[in-house]
Formats: structure tokens, C-alpha cells, sequence
């Protein structure tokens, strides 16, 4: 059989080694002079490959159609990613939040071992520098795939072809949203896409104020102030934009936003609240009690110079700007009600997020053809036969965590194994 695969990222490539496995004579068309670009730069170069939670536990970490992945998870699991890896000479470690990455702290490694399995099948040709322009078909069935190279156009002849081109998030490494259109030419639905683990779009003010500062262990709770739910709550880093926030736990956040009810609508009615938590380990008495002892053992100071042990430097204007305390007062003469607000300011620092950043700086991709539309045994179209789906292009979409990855390396391996 001869399978063409278009998109050497991480889907296409275990699409490519699964195929060969049965037997396929495959092709893998790649825009790009090399495979992998994006899987460079996933968590910060280091590429966070997956994650040592259970399968199961996946699926709960996926609020984009996670269970429709069910059988793709079973098909190749988080094991199986990581005896790839390891047989093809790359050793794991896991850190922090069941998070799994290369011991050598670099993408690259990753990358390399996945071309070295490879290289071990004679039946996979690459086609780099090449443009997909087309999937043809005739009647209900694939017949090939009409490509560029330079400025020669021609067709291969294919029995099955796999779009594996990913999403639309980066797209200086090919993720230019190349496969919703060849989907939708075919007859597919494409639900809308939108930004995930992205950063956020913010009020101006504050964050222009706080631009550059970088908080850490601090606790995060984003609201629904139309109907005060929680939407999400998180522990970790942050950090404030010229635009707005970022960093880990916002990033994370988004994640859960994106397919929040009403979303943009709540955006424009201002009505989603970031709450900080600059001190989580301490409850409202015991930061007042700290702040209480700090004041005593600087009661000559003024209340502008008194919170040094306390917060940031950079935070520390602006938590006095808006905490209607005299910058000038002297602490020992700050009364029980004033400094109660200062706690409750950090205790609960609030910012208006106001929107999603643009699709190129999000990681992922939410959206995509319509898994009502593919059978979730085998990623086969249920429009067009012979024609199969791998990855970020699906309309599924998890949490940070190794976890769309997972979803790369599961739905690549399933569709090439398919027939």
C-alpha cells in the first residue's frame, strides 16, 4: 500500500513508523528543509515529551474532545513514547507536575531519536522542501496528492493519505493551517479555531505598570464575576506583559478559558477576573500578623519604605497606589482598617483579562475538523475512504503538560497503522 503522509512534525513521523511497521511503501511531504521544526521549540527548547500520569488520567486533562482519543491512547501510550525515545539511544527524567523530558534538557535529542527510528525503515522517503496543495480524490476515495517543489507542480499516487500538518500556532514552522483547508475542500466541518496555552490580554494599566515583574509561588484564581464560578485556579509562575500576563499558570489557564461558555462575550464585558494570591502559604491572620511584626520593627518608617520584606520591588508602588494608605505616613500610625486592606490587596490582587492573545503566539490550536467526522479507532475520514487524520489538525486540545504531544505521537501511530 502506498501511504502518503503530509506534515513531518511529531504525528507524521509516528505515522510514518507505524505504516512502515505493516509493510507501506510511505512518503512524508514536508514543507519545511527538515522534520521537527516545531517540536524545537515545545517547552522552551526542552520539549516536554509527555507525561507519566495514566492513560485515563490523560483524557481528564484533555477538555477538547478527550474522549474521543480513548482508543488512540490505547494504541500507543505514554510507555510506548518513552521506549522509542529509549531504544533509540535517549534516557527521560520527570520532573515537577508528572512532566517527562530529555535528560539532556534539549529538544534536539528528542528530534534526533525520533529521524534514527527513521532511518531504520528503508520503505520511508521524505519529501522536504514541498508544498501540499491538494488531496485528490475520486468519487468517496483518495487517489494521490497534488505537490509543489520549487516551482514543478506534479502528482503521487496514494492509496491512503494522512494530514498531519498541525494546527495554526507558529506558524514560522510550517503551521500555517495548510490541512483545514484541504479537510474542508473534502468535505469536512471545520470548527473555528482559536488560541490555546496562550497569553492574555489584560487591563492596560496595571500590567504596563508591572511589565517585566516575574512572580513566583504565588496562587492564581481566574472568575466568571457574571456568575462568580471559578473557572480555574492554579499555583506557580507568572509574569506581567506590556499586554497583559504569561508565564506557566496563565498559559495553563487559557487552556481552560478557551472553551469556557460565552467566552468572548464575558471578555468584552469585562466580567473574567484574575485574582493573585502574592502570599498563598499564609492565611489573612498570619499575613497580618507578619505585617504587623514588620511594622513594629519599623515604626519610624514611612509606609512607602516599609514593605521591602515583603513584596517585590516593582510591585511595591503600585500595591501602595492603590491601597489609599499616605505613602508618606509614618506605619506606626496606619490603623487596623488600613492595613486589613493591604492584606486583602495581597491576598487577592485583582486584574481584568480582556482577551486572548493571537493565534501565532499560542502553543496550540483549538479547533479543527470535526472528530463527528472521523472514527476514533483508526482516525479514518467518515467522508472520503483512505483518507486519514494525525494531531494538532483534529478539533482536540489539552492542558500543558506533555499532553498534546501524547495526542501527536497516539493519533500519528493509529492512523498509520489503519487500513
Amino acid at each position: 500500500m502506498k501511504t502518503l503522509i503530509i506534515g513531518g512534525g511529531p504525528s507524521g513521523m509516528l505515522a510514518a513508523i507505524s505504516a512502515s511497521t505493516i509493510g507501506d511503501d510511505v512518503t512524508i511531504i514536508e514543507k519545511n528543509n527538515s522534520l521537527g521544526k516545531k517540536l524545537l521549540i515545545t517547552g522552551k527548547g526542552r520539549c516536554n515529551i509527555t507525561s507519566s500520569l495514566s492513560m485515563m488520567d490523560f483524557i481528564d486533562n484533555i477538555p477538547g474532545n478527550g474522549r474521543f482519543l480513548y482508543s488512540a491512547f490505547q494504541n500507543f501510550t505514554n510507555q510506548d513514547t518513552i521506549d522509542l525515545l529509549n531504544k533509540n539511544g535517549l534516557q527521560v527524567k520527570k520532573e515537577r507536575g508528572n512532566r517527562i523530558f530529555p535528560v539532556t534538557d534539549k529538544a534536539q535529542s528528542v528530534l534526533d531519536s525520533l529521524k534514527k527510528e527513521i532511518q531504520k525503515h528503508s520503505n520511508i522517503n521524505i519529501l522536504y522542501d514541498t508544498k501540499a496543495l491538494e488531496v485528490l480524490k475520486k468519487e468517496d476515495r483518495v487517489i494521490g496528492v497534488k505537490i509543489q517543489n520549487h516551482n514543478e507542480t506534479k502528482t503521487i499516487n496514494a492509496d491512503k493519505v494522512i494530514i498531519a500538518t498541525g494546527g495554526a500556532s507558529y506558524s514560522t514552522t510550517g503551521s500555517t493551517g495548510d490541512g483545514y483547508k484541504m479537510a474542508e475542500k473534502l468535505g469536512h466541518t471545520i470548527v473555528p479555531i482559536k488560541p490555546s496555552i496562550v497569553p492574555l490580554k489584560a487591563d492596560v494599566k496595571i500590567c504596563k505598570e508591572l511589565q517585566g515583574l516575574s512572580l513566583k509561588n504565588i496562587a492564581i484564581k481566574v472568575l466568571d464575576n457574571s456568575s462568580n464560578k471559578i473557572i480555574y485556579t492554579d499555583f506557580g509562575e507568572m509574569l506581567f506583559t506590556h499586554f497583559g500576563v504569561s508565564g506557566p499558570i496563565i498559559l495553563s489557564g487559557s487552556a481552560h478559558l478557551v472553551r469556557y461558555k460565552n467566552i468572548d462575550e464575558l471578555f468584552n464585558n469585562k466580567k473574567i477576573v484574575l485574582n493573585i494570591d502574592l502570599k498563598p502559604a499564609l492565611t489573612q491572620e498570619q499575613l497580618d500578623a507578619r505585617i504587623l511584626r514588620d511594622f513594629e520593627q519599623e515604626k519610624n518608617k514611612e509606609f512607602k519604605n516599609s514593605l521591602d520584606n515583603l513584596l517585590p520591588q516593582k510591585m511595591i508602588p503600585y500595591i501602595i497606589s492603590i491601597s489609599k494608605i499616605e505613602p508618606t505616613k509614618k506605619v506606626n500610625s496606619i490603623t487596623k482598617e488600613e492595613r486589613l486592606r493591604l492584606v486583602q490587596l495581597i491576598k487577592k490582587l485583582e486584574v481584568t483579562i480582556e482577551g486572548f492573545r493571537s493565534i501565532e503566539e499560542a502553543v496550540i490550536t483549538a479547533g479543527g475538523v470535526s472528530i463527528k467526522e472521523i472514527n476514533p479507532a483508526t482516525m479514518e475520514s467518515k467522508i472520503v475512504k483512505g483518507l486519514y487524520f494525525a494531531g494538532e489538525v483534529i478539533d482536540v486540545d489539552a492542558y500543558t503538560g506533555g499532553f498534546n504531544l501524547q495526542i501527536a505521537y497516539s493519533t500519528g501511530y493509529t492512523a498509520g497503522k489503519s487500513n
